[in-house]
């Protein structure tokens, strides 16, 4: 795929920083053999001024300066097709999908400790 690019951001997306969190997009589904964190940059380059941008196998974060961009990407890129593999729903704040897994841990946990204190 290799797009040409001067857009050189970091590897850091901020993942210790809480109010980062809207302002982050997880992408699933990445080819990643394929696309580069060079590619990744340019797509998502439109939406905003990206602060980070990590690439990992199999997926990728993209950090944006503040939560409107990322929201306009995830709306704009939603249905792309990056090197055959189809994004969708693979396209994600950041947030929600921290949400979603806290959800789940808060209930396992729940429902681990209600089965050891119950008689």
């Amino acid at each position: 795929m290799d797009l040409h690019t001067t857009c050189m951001t970091s590897n850091v997306t901020n993942k210790n920083d809480p109010r980062s969190l809207n302002s982050r997009v997880f992408i699933g589904n990445l080819n990643t053999a394929i696309v580069k964190k060079t590619d990744i940059e340019v797509i998502f380059a439109k939406y905003g001024k990206i602060v980070g941008c990590s690439v990992h196998k199999g997926y990728a974060f993209v950090q944006y300066i503040n939560e409107r961009n990322a929201r306009a990407a995830v709306a704009g890129e939603n249905a792309r097709i990056i090197a055959g593999q189809p994004l969708g729903e693979s396209l994600l704040l950041f947030f929600f999908l921290f949400f979603v897994f806290a959800v789940r841990y808060v209930r396992h946990s729940i429902y681990c400790t209600s089965r050891i204190l119950s008689p």
